[in-house]
């Protein structure tokens, strides 16, 4: 049921962190894993990493901020393996701004990413999983996304539309047999939160919260990637599915 040989899966934003786990965990499970990434030298390092563990791994140049970078990618893909069965849309951006200090510049990046961004890879993907008979999309979202975050107006606003999409996407794509669901990891810690997490006291703040007292790890969110990516989940869609150690239980 945990299965995933020769299904074709993209992975967005998969070059680093989160992303980059992802790409071979998938990949190690049987799944012919497409990443994607907006630096061809972050493709070729993340492939060279992916050969030294003898797990094949596809890659294709994709800017989720630009819909023609999208549909080229998409049909790229499509040219190269037939199809796409599963879609993981990693890609995004986490900056914190105080809501006082947001500039038109910081609003229009962050959902231009995570929420623009998303909605377009889906749609363009969806497109090309109709005529086959469907598939699965897996979008990143967060704890943000359900609860107030401070510094983060903008962020938790864009994955609160990340989980209002799923589940209208997952309404509207059922009847072509595309399961959509979407993944709200807590504070995860990756070689790019790091400096944040590592801050004096903000991490005993965070675990406080926290009611398993533990930070998120790339391989939680990659965890439950892999269950909504396999015939395990096929009765699962329009969920978002919390991975925050009991934070929103609370």
């Amino acid at each position: 049921m945990f299965d995933l040989h020769g299904k074709v899966v993209l992975v967005t934003g998969a070059t680093q962190g989160i992303g980059r786990e992802l790409a071979f965990l998938l990949a190690g499970l049987g799944g012919v894993v497409v990443a994607s990434g907006r630096s061809a030298e972050d493709l070729d390092g993340l492939a060279t990493e992916a050969a030294e563990r003898a797990l094949p791994l596809d890659s294709v140049l994709l800017d989720v901020r630009h819909t023609p970078s999208i549909d080229a990618a998409v049909a790229e893909v499509v040219d190269r393996h037939g199809r796409i069965d599963v879609l993981v849309n990693n890609a995004g951006l986490g900056h914190a701004h105080r809501a006082l200090d947001v500039t038109e510049a910081d609003f229009d990046d962050m959902m231009s990413v995570n929420l623009r961004g998303l909605f377009f890879m889906s749609q363009a993907v969806a497109r090309a999983m109709i005529p086959r008979g469907g598939g699965r999309i897996v979008n990143i979202s967060s704890q943000g996304g359900v609860v107030g975050l401070p510094d983060a107006a903008v962020y938790c606003a864009s994955k609160g539309g990340v989980n209002m999409l799923t589940k209208v996407l997952a309404l509207e794509w059922a009847q072509y047999g595309i399961n959509v669901n979407a993944i709200a990891p807590t504070f995860v810690y990756t070689p790019g939160t790091a400096p944040l997490l590592d801050g004096p006291g903000l991490r005993d703040r965070i675990l406080e919260k926290i009611p398993l007292r533990q930070l998120g790890t790339p391989a939680d969110v990659a965890g439950a990637v892999a269950y909504l990516s396999t015939p395990a989940s096929r009765l699962v869609t329009g969920t978002v599915l919390m991975v925050d150690g009991g934070w929103t239980a609370q």
